[in-house]
C-alpha cells in the first residue's frame, strides 16, 4: 500500500464526512494491517479512533470484510478471542484493498451508525484498483 494511495482513500471519505457533517475515525493499513494513514473528523467519538484502526486491521489480516468475519464468528460459533489478538473486531467498516486480484491492504472507517461505516469504507477501497 503506497502511501499516496492511502491518503486519497482518506481524503476521500474525509471529503465525504465533511460534506455530510458526519463525524468518524478513517484508517487505511497496508496487507500486515499496520497503519498507513489515519484521520480523525471533528465531532467523532473517542472509542471510534482504535475502532477504525482495528476495522482495518482485521480486514487486512482476513482478507475479507470486519462484518463478514463478524457473521462467520457469530453463525460458526468461536469467539473472536480465539485469534489471541484482541485487534480482531466484529463490527462492520473495515474493507480490503484489492489491487490486481490481491489485498494490499484495508480501510476503516468507525463513528456512524454500522451501515454508513460499510458504505463510505466499500467507497473508500473501491478508490484503488
Amino acid at each position: 500500500m503506497r502511501h499516496a494511495d492511502a491518503m486519497r482513500v482518506v481524503e476521500a471519505i474525509q471529503a465525504e464526512l465533511e460534506r455530510s457533517g458526519g463525524g468518524a475515525a478513517v484508517a487505511v493499513t497496508d496487507t500486515h494491517g499496520e497503519l498507513v494513514a489515519f484521520v480523525r473528523t471533528d465531532g467523532c467519538p473517542l472509542p471510534s479512533i482504535g475502532n477504525a484502526m482495528n476495522k482495518a486491521y482485521t480486514a487486512s489480516r482476513e482478507r475479507i470484510t470486519s462484518e463478514e468475519l463478524g457473521r462467520r464468528s457469530r453463525e460458526e460459533g468461536f469467539p473472536m478471542t480465539n485469534y489471541g489478538d484482541l485487534r480482531y473486531i466484529s463490527w462492520g467498516g473495515g474493507v480490503p484493498i484489492v489491487s490486481g486480484g490481491e489485498v494490499i491492504g484495508a480501510v476503516g472507517v468507525s463513528g456512524l451508525p454500522e451501515a454508513e461505516d460499510i458504505a463510505l469504507a466499500t467507497m473508500g477501497a473501491r478508490l484503488i484498483s
